[in-house]
């Protein structure tokens, strides 16, 4: 793909920037200034789901993840993006988002978020043992086991791991 060229590029940092303001409305409105052609873009299309994301418009965010995986695939967040999504469409689950997740393991197998979300997919799911498995399996890739246990004790899906995580 070819690289994303201003003023494109500036349209893309505004509407971040706007996002981190806690304006999605404001961040829309600089993704609609991009031109046709870079919308399809990788950079434009997971900060598309941003917005969509932080406007809960679960349907349309699950729809740009899905094309940011099949633009991209080998862009982890695609993967991530369209679980999360799957999770809270109104046909969601959490067994579609595991679902949508799994394959992304052997694909990403150093990256840790992978194994902690499929973890607390689990712990939801009721799946207790198998959710130890996959947080033990997203430590091991994590630089700061300390940074993920941290996550973990905060983390309302890992609640009904609390006690063992806090033993760790």
């Amino acid at each position: 793909m070819s690289p994303l060229e201003p003023p494109d590029t500036h349209h893309v940092s505004a509407a971040i920037g706007w996002l981190e303001l806690g304006n999605p409305a404001e961040a829309g409105e600089e993704l609609a200034r991009i031109s046709g052609p870079a919308l399809e873009h990788p950079d434009v299309l997971e900060t598309r789901w941003a917005v969509c994301a932080a406007g809960r418009s679960w349907e349309a965010a699950l729809d740009l993840a899905e094309l940011l995986v099949v633009k991209s695939p080998e862009r982890v967040t695609g993967w991530i993006h369209r679980a999360y999504a799957l999770r809270r469409i109104k046909a969601g689950s959490l067994q579609r988002a595991w679902d949508a997740l799994r394959p992304a393991v052997e694909k990403f197998p150093k990256e840790t978020i992978i194994p902690y979300n499929l973890a607390c997919y689990a712990a939801q799911m009721g799946r207790l043992d198998e959710a130890w498995e996959w947080l033990h399996k997203a430590m091991a890739a994590a630089e700061s086991v300390n940074r993920i246990k941290q996550m973990a004790l905060a983390d309302p899906d890992l609640q009904p791991l609390l006690e063992r995580i806090k033993d760790l």
